[in-house]
């Protein structure tokens, strides 16, 4: 009878528990082929500010060229993959991360200058609200954009004051934001 003891080690079997699951392995390479999928969605100045190895450029150039979502781009995006896996993917993600954070803070700030501009047309008390919180306004100038946007509106003629008090809020707003 043999002893438990005496039965060598497998070295073989210490390497695979170092290496990834094949679940693990198939969940990054669908990770980098998002990435890839947010490569070809950028802009040709958002891609060469990121100086991607002209493999993975040309790439992404094939698959913007490809218009329908059909086999042929499923196989770049998944050829887009395979190149990212020789790139670090790290400085991508955190560049992408910040273009869309910029993204979401300009369209928070342009729903904010939308909902003064609603309050500024439905409610005459709002400019007094406006006043202390942005105290450097000018609201006689902004009631005045606000009267017209109301006539022009209840004209039908183009919004151009509507527009205009939009302008001169978003600039108040981003004046703010500087400080």
């Amino acid at each position: 009878m043999t002893n438990i003891a005496e039965i060598p080690e497998n070295p073989e079997a210490d390497d695979a528990d170092l290496q990834p699951s094949k679940t693990r392995r198939k969940r990054d390479m669908h990770a980098l082929q998002g990435i890839g999928a947010q490569l070809v969605d950028l802009t040709q100045q958002q891609l060469a500010a990121l100086a991607l190895p002209d493999k993975l450029t040309d790439a992404v150039a094939d698959a913007k060229q490809m218009r329908k979502l059909d086999e042929a781009r499923r196989r770049q995006m998944q050829y887009i993959g395979k190149l990212m896996r020789g790139v670090d993917p790290e400085p991508i993600k955190a560049r992408l991360d910040a273009w869309r954070g910029v993204s979401n803070e300009h369209t928070a700030q342009l729903h904010a200058v939308e909902r003064w501009r609603v309050r500024l047309l439905e409610d005459e008390t709002a400019f007094a609200a406006l006043a202390s919180h942005y105290p450097t306004a000018d609201l006689q100038h902004l009631r005045a954009l606000a009267r017209n946007a109301r006539k022009e509106h209840a004209a039908n003629r183009p919004p151009k004051s509507f527009r205009l008090l939009f302008q001169q809020l978003r600039a108040l707003l981003a004046e703010r934001s500087d400080d």
